[in-house]
C-alpha cells in the first residue's frame, strides 16, 4: 500500500474506496434454486388440483360436507384448488403437511407447527400456525390430516446438488460477464488533478458520459481539454455458445430436481412426442402414489373402522389425460364380451352409478359365443345375447 498513499498524498481531491460487492461471492444464485423448486411443485400442484374428491357411502357416491369442503371451499379464504396446491408445494418444500379442522369445520393447512412422536401412544401437535393465529390446543394424530411426502426430506439432497451446480453457474455468469465488458481508461493531465474543482465537474461528466454510453444506442461525447477517454473492448469468444454453455447448466439442476420428484422430463418441457405414454406414467407412478397417501389419510381420519369396512370411504378422480371418446372401442369391447356391465364400466370412467336395470345386466354378442351358447339360443341365467 506504500506507492498508493504516496500518490494520494499528493493531491487530496483524488479518494479511492473499496466495494465491498467486488469482494463477495457471487456465485449464490439463489433464484435458480427457488424457481427449480416452484416450477416442479406447481407442476405436481396443478395436476392433484384438478382431482374430484367423492364420498362414497353404501358403494354410492354422494355429496355431503366433506364433499364440499374438499372440492369447493375447504375454508372462508380458499378454494378447493388452492388448498391442494398449498398442501402439495408444503409437501415438497418441507416433506410434511398439516390440516387441522378450526370449530366451525373449516380446513386448514398449518405454516408451522411442533410434532411430538410417540412409539404406542398417539402423536400430538402443538403451537400449530395458521398465518398469524396460533391455535393453544393441542391435536393428537386423530384430529388431523398429517402427510408426509416421503422418508427422507428432499432439501438436503437439493441443498447438496445446488452446492455444486450454483457455484458453476456463478462462475459462468461472471465469466460471461468479463467477456463482453467495455473497460475504460480516461487519462487527466496535471493542472486538472490539481483542481479540486475541475474534478469535481469532470467526475460528473464522466458520470453522465457513463449512462449516456450504458443506456442510449448512439452516446455522442463531446472531447473536453486535459481530458481523454478512451475504451477497450473486452469481448472474445463465441457469445451465442457461452448462453448454451449457461442454459445446459439450468437446465442439468432443474433436470435432476424434477427426476427426484418424478415427473418425466419431457412432459414438464412441453415435448409432443410420446406424449400419452410419458403421462400416463406420470399418472401411475408419481400421481397415483401420492393420491393414495391422501385417500389413506383422510379415510383414516374421516371414516369409522365398521363404515369403511361396509363401504363408506374416499374415492379419489385423478385429472384423465383421455377423453370418454377415445375409449369408445375398449368399452364396446368390455360390455360386449361379457367381462363388465354397464356400471361397472361408468365406475371406472369416473361417472356416477346409475339406477337402471340394464346397466346391470351382462351382454354377449354372437361372434363372443361359443357353440353350444348358438345352439341353445345364447342365453343363460346370467347373460343375453345381442
Amino acid at each position: 500500500m506504500g506507492i498508493f498513499e504516496t500518490i494520494f498524498s499528493k493531491n487530496k481531491a483524488v479518494e479511492f474506496s473499496f466495494d465491498l460487492d467486488f469482494m463477495q461471492d457471487k456465485s449464490k444464485r439463489l433464484y435458480m434454486k427457488k424457481l427449480t423448486l416452484d416450477t416442479c411443485a406447481s407442476f405436481l400442484a396443478r395436476t392433484i388440483g384438478q382431482s374430484e374428491f367423492r364420498v362414497k357411502e353404501n358403494g354410492q357416491f354422494i355429496k355431503d360436507e366433506l364433499y364440499y369442503r374438499l372440492n369447493l371451499r375447504p375454508n372462508k379464504n380458499q378454494t378447493a384448488s388452492t388448498f391442494w396446491q398449498d398442501i402439495i408445494c408444503k409437501l415438497i418444500h418441507e416433506n410434511k403437511a398439516l390440516v387441522v379442522q378450526s370449530d366451525d369445520g373449516d380446513l386448514l393447512v398449518a405454516d408451522s407447527f411442533m410434532h411430538t412422536e410417540y412409539a404406542v401412544f398417539e402423536d400430538t401437535f402443538t403451537d400449530v400456525t395458521v398465518k398469524d393465529f396460533t391455535f393453544r390446543r393441542t391435536f393428537k394424530q386423530s384430529d388431523v390430516m398429517h402427510l408426509r411426502y416421503s422418508n427422507e426430506s428432499l432439501a438436503p439432497l437439493i441443498d447438496g446438488m445446488y452446492s455444486d451446480y450454483g457455484e458453476l453457474f456463478g462462475r459462468m455468469l461472471a465469466s460471461q460477464k468479463r467477456k463482453n465488458q467495455i473497460r475504460s481508461t480516461v487519462k487527466v493531465d496535471a493542472n486538472t488533478a490539481k483542481n479540486a474543482d475541475a474534478l469535481a465537474k469532470l467526475q460528473e461528466f464522466i458520470n453522465k458520459m457513463y449512462k449516456a454510453v450504458g443506456e442510449k444506442d448512439v452516446a455522442i461525447m463531446p472531447e473536453q481539454p486535459g481530458f481523454e477517454y478512451k475504451e477497450h473492448f473486452s469481448g472474445s469468444g463465441n457469445g451465442i455458445q457461452s448462453i448454451d454453455e449457461i442454459n445446459k447448466i439450468t437446465n442439468g439442476f432443474f433436470d435432476q430436481v424434477a427426476t427426484a420428484l418424478g415427473i418425466p422430463l419431457p412432459l414438464i418441457r412441453g415435448d409432443m412426442a410420446d406424449v400419452e405414454k410419458v403421462t400416463k406414467n406420470y399418472m401411475m407412478y408419481t400421481i397415483n402414489p401420492l393420491l393414495k397417501k391422501i385417500r389413506d389419510e383422510i379415510n383414516a381420519k374421516f371414516f369409522e373402522k365398521k363404515d369403511f369396512l361396509n363401504g363408506s370411504q374416499l374415492d379419489i378422480k385423478p385429472v384423465s389425460y383421455q377423453n370418454i371418446f377415445d375409449l369408445a372401442n375398449a368399452i364396446d369391447k368390455l360390455r360386449s364380451s361379457g367381462v363388465v356391465n354397464g356400471n361397472e364400466i361408468r365406475s371406472e370412467l369416473g361417472l356416477e352409478i346409475v339406477e337402471d336395470a340394464i346397466m346391470e345386466e351382462y351382454f354377449i354378442t354372437k361372434n363372443y359365443q361359443t357353440s353350444s351358447q348358438a345352439f341353445e339360443g345364447g342365453e343363460n341365467k346370467d347373460e343375453k345375447t345381442v
